[in-house]
C-alpha cells in the first residue's frame, strides 16, 4: 500500500510563487510514476504535470514554462514548483502515483492553494 502525504499550499498573491511537496511511503518512489492534478470548484479536474519513474516530465499547456515537477528519491518527495502564479491557477491541488501495468492509483489527500490579492 503506498500513502502519500502532501503538503505546500497556501495563499499568495498574484505573480508569486509555491512549492508543493509529495511524500511517498517507504522506499518506494523511484519505481513510482507521478502527477499532479488540480480541481477548482465547478470545474472539472486537471492534470498538471507528470514525471516518470525515468524522470521523465510532461506539462499541461496551460502551466509549462510556470511550474516545475522534479523528484528526489533519496527523500521519497515528488515537488511541483509554481511560479508567476495566476488567479487561475487557484484549486486544490492533489498528488497522485502509479505503476505502469497496475490499474490501481494512489492520492494525496489534496491541499489548497489560493492566488488572490
Amino acid at each position: 500500500q503506498v500513502h502519500l502525504v502532501e503538503s505546500g499550499g497556501g495563499l499568495v498573491q498574484p505573480g508569486g510563487s509555491l512549492r508543493l511537496s509529495c511524500l511517498a511511503s517507504g522506499n518506494i518512489i523511484s519505481i513510482l510514476n507521478m502527477g499532479w492534478y488540480r480541481q477548482a470548484p465547478m470545474k472539472q479536474r486537471e492534470l498538471v504535470a507528470t514525471i516518470t519513474s525515468s524522470g521523465e516530465e510532461r506539462y499541461a499547456d496551460s502551466v509549462k514554462d510556470r511550474f516545475t515537477i522534479s523528484r528526489e528519491n533519496g527523500k521519497n518527495t515528488v515537488y511541483l514548483q509554481m511560479n508567476s502564479l495566476k488567479p487561475e491557477d487557484t484549486a486544490v491541488y492533489s498528488c497522485n502515483a502509479w505503476r505502469s501495468g497496475s490499474a490501481v492509483t494512489y492520492w494525496a489527500q489534496g491541499t489548497q492553494v489560493t492566488v488572490s490579492s
